[in-house]
C-alpha cells in the first residue's frame, strides 16, 4: 500500500506496505467518519461561508501556481516513464491556462445561486396546512476519477457549494498534482471556518481504497465515477452505495428529409470533429435516404479533411466509395477517436429505431425544419439530452448554464444529464402549520 503526504522538503514520502488491507480499511473508515461529521456542518453552513471558502481556495491556488506546476511535472515525468499515451498525458497536464481555468471555475461556482434551502411548490391543503419541498444536500459524495487533476478542484467546488462533504479519489498517475490542489482546498476551508475534512483527497494510490469507498453506505451517500468504461462497470457492479453514472457516450445525429443542408453539414462536422475524445461527441450519423446523395459527399469531405475515418452501411458505401464497411459492432461502439459510423435510413422511424437499439442514452440530435417531426423526436427519443438543430457537443454542464458539472448521468432516477449543483441535492417535504391536527 502506498500513502503520500507532503514532507517538509516538498516531496511526497512513501509509507510502508505493512498490513496493507487492514491499514486501508482503517484509513477509509476514518475518512468516512470525518466526512459524515463534516457533512452536518456543511448542511448548516450559509451561502456566505461556502462562497468565502471557494474564493479562498481560488486565492490559494493562485498563490501556489508554481508549487502545483512542479507537482504536475513530477506526474508527467512519471507518466512518460510508465508509457502513458499522448492523450492521457494531455489530460494529466496542468498547463498555466488550465491552472487559470481552475481558479476561474472556483470563482464561477461561488457566483452561482445556492440551491440548498430553496423551497418550492408550496400550496395550501384543504386541512389548512401548507406543503412544499426544500432542496437539501445529499450528504457525503464519493468521486472516483482518472487522469485529469483539475477534476479535484471542480468536484470539490460543486460539492462544497451544494453543502456536501466530499471524498475524492483521483488516479494514481496524478497523485502529486491532486495533493498539491488538496492543500489549497484545506487552506481555503480553514480560512472560511469550515472543517478541512469537508473535502478529503485520498492520500493512497492503493486500489483497495476504491473497494472500501464504494462499500461504506454508513458514511457515503452517493458515488460518482468519472473515467473509462471498465472503471464504471466495476463501480456499478460492486458498489453498495447509490451510483450516478454513464457507461458510454454513443451519441447520434439524424439528418432528416426536411433538414437544411448548411445546418446539417456544420452540425455533423462539429459534433464529430470539434473534439474526438469526449462523451458527447457524435459516434453515429444517420441520414434520411431522400437526402443521402445530396448531403453525404459534402459531409464526408469535411470529416475526412478533419482526419475522420468513415464506416458505413451498404447504402452509405454506394454514395461514399471510400467508406469502410461498418460491422454490427460499430453501431454499438463509443470510439472516442476520429472514426464515425454512418447509416442511411428510410426516415425518422428507422432512425429512432436505430437509436433505441444502439444508443447509450447520452445525447441525440435531429437536424430538420419540420417542427412536427422535431417535436416527435424530442418526445420519443429516450436519452438524457435530446436536441433539435444543434451539435451534440453542447451536452455539457457549462453550456447548459450549470457553471460546471460533476459528470453526465444516463440514469433515469434522481439526476439525469449534466449533474451540477441541483443534481447534488435532493428534496424533502416541508409542512407549515399553526397548531393543525389531523381529524
Amino acid at each position: 500500500m502506498r500513502f503520500f503526504r507532503p514532507s517538509t522538503g516538498g516531496q511526497f514520502a512513501q509509507y510502508s506496505r505493512g498490513f496493507a488491507s487492514m491499514e486501508v480499511k482503517q484509513y477509509m473508515q476514518q475518512l468516512g467518519q470525518q466526512a459524515r461529521a463534516a457533512s452536518r456542518v456543511l448542511a448548516a453552513a450559509d451561502s456566505g461561508a461556502k462562497n468565502r471558502a471557494l474564493l479562498a481556495i481560488a486565492e490559494a491556488v493562485d498563490a501556489a501556481r508554481q508549487t502545483i506546476a512542479d507537482a504536475n511535472k513530477k506526474d508527467l515525468q512519471a507518466g512518460e516513464a510508465a508509457g502513458l499515451d499522448a492523450a492521457l498525458l494531455d489530460r494529466l497536464a496542468l498547463t498555466p491556462a488550465r491552472i487559470e481555468g481552475v481558479i476561474e471555475g472556483l470563482q464561477q461556482v461561488a457566483a452561482l445561486p445556492d440551491p440548498v434551502g430553496a423551497i418550492s411548490d408550496m400550496n395550501y391543503r384543504p386541512s389548512g396546512i401548507q406543503v412544499g419541498k426544500m432542496r437539501v444536500p445529499l450528504g457525503v459524495v464519493g468521486i472516483i476519477y482518472e487522469s485529469r487533476p483539475n477534476v479535484t478542484a471542480e468536484a470539490a467546488s460543486l460539492c462544497l457549494k451544494s453543502g456536501n462533504a466530499a471524498i475524492l479519489r483521483g488516479g494514481s498517475e496524478a497523485i502529486h498534482s491532486n495533493q498539491a490542489l488538496a492543500a489549497c482546498i484545506r487552506q481555503g476551508l480553514a480560512v472560511a471556518g469550515l472543517p478541512e475534512t469537508a473535502v478529503q483527497v485520498l492520500e493512497t494510490t492503493d486500489r483497495a481504497a476504491v473497494g472500501e469507498l464504494i462499500t461504506m453506505p454508513e458514511y457515503v451517500d452517493v458515488i460518482v465515477p468519472r473515467g473509462g468504461k471498465g472503471l464504471i462497470e466495476r463501480i456499478s457492479r460492486d458498489a453498495q452505495v447509490t451510483v450516478i453514472k454513464h457507461l458510454d457516450g454513443i451519441c447520434h445525429v439524424y439528418i432528416d428529409d426536411a433538414a437544411d443542408a448548411d445546418k446539417a453539414r456544420a452540425i455533423a462536422l462539429n459534433a464529430k470533429a470539434q473534439r474526438f475524445g469526449t462523451c458527447n461527441t457524435m459516434e453515429t450519423l444517420l441520414v434520411a435516404e431522400s437526402r443521402a446523395e445530396e448531403l453525404l459527399p459534402g459531409i464526408a469531405e469535411d470529416l475526412q479533411a478533419a482526419g475522420v475515418e468513415l464506416r458505413g452501411c451498404p447504402r452509405t458505401r454506394q454514395v461514399l466509395m471510400g467508406a469502410v464497411e461498418a460491422s454490427e459492432e460499430d453501431w454499438a461502439t463509443e470510439y472516442l477517436a476520429p472514426i464515425l459510423s454512418v447509416k442511411v435510413v428510410a426516415g425518422i422511424d428507422e432512425a429512432m429505431d436505430h437509436i433505441a437499439q444502439y444508443s447509450s442514452g447520452h445525447t441525440e440530435s435531429i437536424v430538420t425544419e419540420n417542427y412536427t417531426l422535431a417535436r416527435r423526436f424530442l418526445r420519443e427519443v429516450d436519452s438524457s439530452s435530446v436536441m433539435i438543430n444543434a451539435s451534440t457537443r453542447f451536452a455539457d454542464g457549462f453550456e447548459y448554464g450549470l457553471g460546471a458539472e460533476i459528470g453526465i448521468s444516463t440514469d433515469k432516477i434522481h439526476a439525469r444529464g449534466p449533474v451540477g449543483l441541483e443534481g447534488l441535492t435532493s428534496q424533502k417535504w416541508v409542512v407549515f402549520g399553526n397548531g393543525h391536527v389531523r381529524s
